[in-house]
Formats: structure tokens, sequence, C-alpha cells
């Protein structure tokens, strides 16, 4: 068909009836369950790192060093549900709940470097791997490198 023309599309319809039909057909969020979800989300992943942190700590580590120990295994646990594809179900239902702990920032890095790893580990997993979690990084970096100036002098 590249030589043919193809005919506009005839509809009969106002942009009034169809911003009415557009809200009609839109779902509603439901605000209250999806923070309730989000609330049970996030909480059982923060109690699993208290559990973490008290089995290290009940281990002989010391406390700092038991909730850095856990960070990292909460990072490893979150790498591997999102490259088993069950961090996405977790999200899907848990929204924010399941975002801002840090297996969120780990479901970040690990999802597009999984996305496109067909393309290479160096144009596809090396190039991709920080597209969500990069401008993060970048702004978290930046602003505690200023906080610690501003700490060394005012203190």
């Amino acid at each position: 068909m590249p030589g043919k023309s193809l005919r506009p599309p005839n509809l009969n319809i106002t942009p009034e009836e169809y911003q009415n039909l557009t809200t009609k057909m839109t779902p509603k969020p439901n605000a209250l369950l999806n923070s309730v979800r989000a609330f049970v989300v996030g909480g059982l992943i923060c109690v699993i790192g208290q559990f973490i942190i008290n089995g290290l700590n009940v281990a002989g580590l010391p406390r700092t060093e038991a909730s850095s120990a856990a960070t990292a295994i909460l990072i490893l646990i979150g790498a591997l549900l999102t490259g088993l594809g069950i961090y996405d179900e977790i999200g899907k239902y848990g929204g924010a709940g399941s975002i801002v702990p840090v297996t969120g920032f780990s479901n970040s890095i690990v999802a597009p470097a999984l996305e496109f790893k067909r393309e290479g580990y160096v144009l596809g997993v090396g190039a991709r791997l920080f597209t969500i979690a990069g401008p993060v990084l970048v702004y978290g970096i930046a602003t505690s490198i200023i906080i610690g100036i501003i700490y060394y002098f005012l203190l």
C-alpha cells in the first residue's frame, strides 16, 4: 500500500464529548487502598530488614556493622527477586511501598540491565545499567558533598 493514501477517520464527536467519554472510561484510583498496600509492603520489607539486623547482631556483629550488612543483603534480595520477575509483581501490588526501600533502588538498577542484556554486556547492560538510578546517584552524591562541606565549616 505504499502509493495509496489513507483517508482520515470520520469521528463525529466534539472535544467536550470526547473529554466526557475519557473521564467516564478512565478507571478511578483507590487512594486509600493504594496507601494501605504501600504501607504494608514497605513495612514488610522493613521488618525483614530488621530481622536480618537482629540476626546479624545476635551472631556477633556490632549494631552499625549489622545495619550495613543488612542493607547489602536487602540489595541482593531485591536484585534476585527482580531477576526472577517477582519484584515486579510486588511493585504492582505495593506501589511506592516497594520503591522507597533500598530494595526498590536495587530493582531500579537491575531491571534496565536485564531489559537490555540481549544487546550485549557493553552496549546493553553497561550502557543502560544506571538509566533510572543514575540521576539519583548523581544528585545524592552531589548533595552529600555539599552538606559535608557545610558541616565541615559550620561545626
